[in-house]
């Protein structure tokens, strides 16, 4: 089967275009921006901190009404739900003002990390409280964030830095982070530096080695966001879902508006899918990926690809020799305990899978149908998904799970159900 598919907005550009138009100056227009529960999530919040925003769902455009980095308004409270992105990038800009906001979510969010963003707020200026465990939420935050230099731990998640940098231009004193640790997810951070340069703010960094661990970024006082008309790409992490399900059965699909010079670092899926056989095109419509005969199986560590290192998990089953993937001990704090739970619902399905301290080892399987527990994460629901379309009776039972970030994600698989059987429920 060929054919072509269309993925909704990029969440990680659409969160950060919205932070940057927040905080500038004027009015900014965003076209192909991603309407879901996250970005939701994060409009409202914007609302609650005085921020305009207007939506358009049916032209999925957005107008945001910049603030100029200027927060007057009275106490509030921002629901971030599940979404981490908006509680790293949110608590930052929450720091801005002298007003307190209270920064809640769902349980699970409340165990995820935010240690290393609230010591480096409260270094920078910040008055946070922590009202449950330490170094997690519920936060409330007061400012005014002056800025200055701060250290500041890269191996936990990059989002704490394209919160600090987002931030940045509404500090008196500017920033500079010195990253003490591993960087991981460093494509993120170049997003974040490409859309700050966008609205007309300069980062400048300096490497400390080819780990991360040194590398100094830096934001120079007295520059300011101005307002932008922009476009949103295709999200690529949500491509991968396709592009996985041409490689596991031998068709071809394209996946319209994604192509290799993507901001997004998750593009790169299509090159680890082509060390295991399958063929890729970079068309003038977008990326294509053709399965082969039989797929074989790598090794690879996905530290900076880790929102599709659930998606590779799922192909690796149909590989001729074991898959491993290493580097993405870090997932472990994601929507649910990424390494963990894929390697159990794996083995449900009757597949040879082992975890590893910072991975998984996927082994060569014919894998049959059961109930997928997604434990609440969105990228479990999508992933194996893909893996119902090769295998009879995969059901997964709480598909709507999705509405995070692809809300149409099974509509849209749905309308490949020739390539092979699929049941959600």
């Amino acid at each position: 089967m060929a054919g072509t598919v269309r993925v909704p907005g990029s969440k990680s550009a659409t969160a950060r275009v919205l932070v940057a138009a927040a905080l500038a100056d004027g009015t900014s227009v965003v076209d192909g921006a991603l309407f879901s529960d996250d970005t939701r999530r994060m409009t409202d919040s914007l609302r609650r901190l005085g921020i305009a925003v207007d939506e358009d769902g049916t032209a999925q455009r957005m107008t945001v009404h910049g603030s100029g980095g200027r927060f007057a308004g009275a106490p509030t409270t921002l629901n971030v739900g599940l979404a981490g992105t908006v509680a790293r990038f949110l608590t930052p800009v929450a720091a801005l003002g002298s007003e307190p906001v209270l920064i809640d979510g769902t349980p699970r969010m409340r165990e995820r990390p935010m240690a290393d963003l609230v010591a480096a707020l409260t270094a920078l200026g910040a008055r946070i409280e922590s009202l449950g465990s330490p170094g997690h939420l519920p936060l409330r935050v007061s400012g005014p964030l002056v800025g200055g230099a701060v250290a500041l731990p890269g191996n936990t998640s990059s989002q704490f830095l394209s919160g600090l940098l987002l931030a940045a231009p509404a500090m008196p004193d500017g920033l500079e982070v010195t990253i003490t640790t591993p960087l991981v997810s460093r494509p993120y951070v170049t997003m974040t530096v490409d859309t700050m340069a966008e609205f007309g703010v300069e980062v400048t960094s300096g490497s400390g080695g080819s780990s991360g661990s040194g590398d100094r970024f830096t934001v120079a006082p007295g520059q300011r966001y101005h307002s932008v008309e922009t476009a949103i790409e295709p999200d690529a992490s949500a491509a991968s879902y396709f592009f996985a399900a041409a490689a596991v059965t031998g068709s071809r699909l394209c996946v319209a508006g994604v192509h290799r010079s993507s901001s997004q670092g998750d593009v790169g899926f299509v090159d680890l899918l082509a060390a295991m056989g399958a063929s890729v095109a970079d068309r003038p419509d977008g990326l294509e990926v053709t399965g082969p005969d039989r797929l074989r199986g790598i090794q690879t560590s996905m530290t900076d690809l880790s929102d599709v290192a659930q998606t590779l998990a799922v192909v690796a089953p149909f590989a001729s020799s074991p898959t491993r993937i290493d580097g993405i001990g870090f997932v472990r704090g994601k929507e649910t305990d990424r390494i963990g739970v894929t390697v159990r619902e794996l083995q449900r399905c009757g597949v040879d899978a082992d975890e590893t301290d910072d991975g998984m080892v996927v082994r060569p399987s014919a894998p049959h149908g059961a109930t997928i527990d997604t434990a609440g994460d969105h990228r479990m629901a999508m992933s194996f998904g893909v893996l119902g379309l090769r295998v009879p009776g995969v059901v997964i039972d709480d598909p709507d799970v999705t509405a995070k970030t692809f809300p149409a994600y099974f509509d849209t698989l749905d309308a490949l159900a020739e390539l092979g059987p699929l049941t959600s429920g």
